[in-house]
């Protein structure tokens, strides 16, 4: 508002009411500007959250699995690291010895491949001498046999004795499916292309469509479906012995559902793992998958019902229910674990976005607890817990206070910000594997456990239905506790499908993975001797 000095009136009053309206102005003014203010912050952190949002699925799906940043980079961003950061990844590859063979040198074929040999001798000699081979030169050339069908006819003849008039016939084989004319190794052959190859049905219909076979995709999930029916009691039995452990693994992934006329649905498959092999047990690990339609803490309190131990998952609220009572608020008897690769990769998502410094500084400090554990994998129990207890403990006792200090000043809806109280939020469970040697400081070998799954879900995209995702469920419980324990999925599926349907129930465990692979070394060692 502006005034005319020459021309402003006499009159006190005039004078009154114009300097009050001025200063209304200024207040309207001023606080027009306030709210812009408000706005333009409101939209700043709006904007933020969608960068970090969107530079972490950029990330997921474009990004290096791996969380370890690069040296130079993080130099670059926090300037005060005095030496140099090693790999912030606990998964990180481990040192690779030195290859005897030398560089530029093709590797040897292997030796358990079979070899056919075809003999090129030259010419006789025209002299028509004596002809003596005195050495030879053998080139070894891969080959590949196109996989091929053939069709087993089981023939039963009737025999008719002339004497007592009786007519003899062998019962009818046992089928794998009955009513389905698919040998074992044809079942086991599309469970494995399905699960472990991630090859969906349609795509397996139409590479067997090129060999003249016709099998619809539809046809494919019903046998799959029959199959899993069949085999259910083994993954009940995985479960019990995940169950049995001291310790587990847990996690979910999200997968879509198709609802017929409802459209689709987001549905999750949960995954439990046992493996206790970093900390010594030689115990055989496992995983059990199980499917939900929805993501409540209702579903993991029903799979683990009864479980007494150590459970480390992410920081997603349905765990609560199984470490504490909603109602009362009392302690149960599943102990949180907390991970440490989700509070890093909180503050790595960051680091893709913009050069933090607070950040970088975070991942190196939590890249030096996972540089102990490296040193210690595979140690005893009781090893592991003295070392983090001189090494970790320290660095957890000066990250608290760093963190805390770092949230001062920050915006309580920024990204960094989030990042600094997540691991705060959950301190006593971040800090208890400390206190432990069987405890893992991150969750990371259930993650290992679920790539499976995401490779898949590239492929076959959604799941068709509640039974088909039960089915998959068991099937990946199958191949991944196969993958862990050594175990050629093929060749246990081929058998085992063969043998379950006249297997004893009460000696089921004998067809486990692990167990079914000694008992085929010891066939095999009879076999030699």
């Amino acid at each position: 508002m502006r005034f005319d000095l020459d021309r402003l009136p006499t009159d006190p009053v005039l004078l009154q009411k114009m300097l009050r309206e001025m200063v209304q102005a200024m207040e309207a003014e001023r606080d027009a500007l306030k709210v812009a203010k408000q706005t333009v912050k409101a939209q700043g952190l709006t904007i933020e959250k969608l960068e970090h949002r969107l530079a972490r699925l950029l990330r997921v799906q474009f990004g290096r699995s791996s969380e370890k940043m690069d040296n130079a980079q993080l130099r670059m961003m926090f300037e005060e690291i005095d030496s140099t950061p090693e790999p912030a990844n606990d998964d990180g590859a481990a040192p690779k010895p030195e290859s005897v063979r030398k560089a530029g040198t093709r590797a040897p074929i292997p030796a358990h491949i079979p070899r056919l040999t075809a003999e090129h001798r030259p010419e006789p000699c025209s002299c028509g001498g004596v002809e003596t081979v005195i050495c030879e030169d053998v080139t070894e050339v891969l080959d590949y046999v196109p996989a091929r069908f053939r069709v087993l006819r089981h023939v039963r003849p009737r025999v008719a004795c002339r004497s007592c008039e009786t007519i003899r016939q062998v019962p009818a084989i046992d089928l794998p499916l009955p009513k389905v004319m698919a040998s074992s190794a044809l079942l086991a052959h599309l469970v494995v292309s399905r699960f472990v190859d991630h090859q969906p049905w349609h795509r397996q219909s139409v590479i067997l469509r090129r060999q003249g076979v016709n099998i619809d995709r539809d046809v494919m999930g019903r046998w799959a479906r029959k199959l899993a029916w069949l085999m259910a009691p083994l993954g009940e039995r995985l479960l019990a012995h995940i169950l049995q452990a001291p310790k587990i693994h847990g996690d979910e992934t999200p997968v879509t559902l198709l609802m017929g006329e409802d459209g689709s649905h987001t549905a999750y498959f949960w995954v439990y793992l046992r493996d206790g092999r970093s900390s010594g047990d030689m115990t055989p690990p496992a995983v059990a998958f199980r499917f939900t339609t929805g993501r409540g803490g209702e579903h993991p309190a029903a799979h683990l019902a009864g479980y007494e131990g150590f459970l480390q998952a992410d920081g997603y609220g349905g765990y609560n229910v199984l470490y504490r009572n909603p109602k009362t608020k009392a302690p149960r008897r599943v102990t949180e674990v907390g991970c440490w690769a989700h509070a890093r990769r909180k503050f790595t998502d960051i680091l893709a976005k913009n050069p933090s410094p607070v950040a970088a500084e975070a991942v190196v400090r939590i890249g030096e607890l996972f540089a102990i554990e490296r040193d210690i994998k595979g140690a005893p129990p009781d090893e592991r817990r003295r070392v983090r207890q001189q090494l970790a403990a320290p660095k957890l006792a000066a990250l608290r206070p760093w963190l805390e200090a770092q949230m001062r000043g920050l915006s309580a809806d920024s990204a960094l910000a989030k990042a600094c109280r997540y691991p705060l939020n959950r301190w006593a469970a971040m800090a208890r594997y400390c206190d432990n040697g069987l405890l893992e400081i991150s969750n990371n070998l259930v993650e290992n456990a679920l790539r499976g799954v995401a490779l898949g879900r590239r492929n076959w995209m959604f799941v068709g239905s509640t039974k088909g995702g039960d089915a998959s469920a068991l099937f990946y419980s199958l191949v991944e506790t196969c993958r862990l324990n050594g175990v050629e999925p093929e060749a246990w599926f081929t058998d085992v499908i063969a043998r379950i349907g006249n297997h004893p129930i009460n000696r089921i465990d004998e067809l486990l993975p692990w167990n079914w692979q000694a008992a085929q070394e010891i066939q095999n060692l009879e076999q030699a001797a």
